[in-house]
């Protein structure tokens, strides 16, 4: 089917485009609000399928939600429990907007290696390598059908899934 994609990424889902045909919305500004524009033109379009590709600038990124939470934490002299407030619906807006299209939808996040401090065996505090985890919001995952890693060998990791196929 049609296929569009939201391209965080200064335009590297265009390097694809003699893979297959898709149409992009490249955004300058990672505000969910304009994700959630992008999600809704997408689906009222007719688009069969939607990828994102990165959904961990929305959290992250130029005028993401962490931005966002900064400059209201800035205002308030160091409320952050008021810039919350503020950010949690916005995110949860965006959130909304994916689980509401009556489309397909990929969505790709950054990931960062995930540590814990414990003590060894002398006391002494050391930080382990847990794991991977994606850049955005806690949980985000537990929303999504399917969630996978890629490992660096280009390797499909399922970790969750309510496709019975997989």
């Amino acid at each position: 089917g049609r296929v569009a994609v939201i391209d965080t990424e200064r335009g590297s889902a265009s390097k694809y485009a003699d893979v297959f045909e898709f149409d992009v919305c490249e955004l300058q500004s990672f505000n969910p609000a304009n994700y959630v524009k992008a999600i809704e033109a997408a689906d009222a379009a007719g688009y069969d399928v939607l990828v994102i590709d990165s959904l961990s600038h929305a959290w992250t990124g130029k005028d993401g939600v962490l931005e966002f939470v900064d400059n209201i934490t800035a205002r308030e002299r160091g409320n952050s429990f008021a810039a919350w407030r503020k950010a949690t619906p916005l995110h949860n807006s965006l959130v909304d907007a994916m689980l509401a299209c009556n489309l397909h939808l990929i969505v790709t996040m950054r990931s960062k290696t995930e540590w814990v401090v414990e003590k060894d065996e002398r006391g002494k505090s050391v930080p382990r390598k847990i794991g991977l985890q994606p850049v955005q919001r806690g949980d985000l995952e537990y929303e999504f059908d399917v969630v996978a890693d890629m490992d660096l060998d280009n390797n499909f990791i399922v970790s969750k899934t309510r496709c019975p196929a997989l």
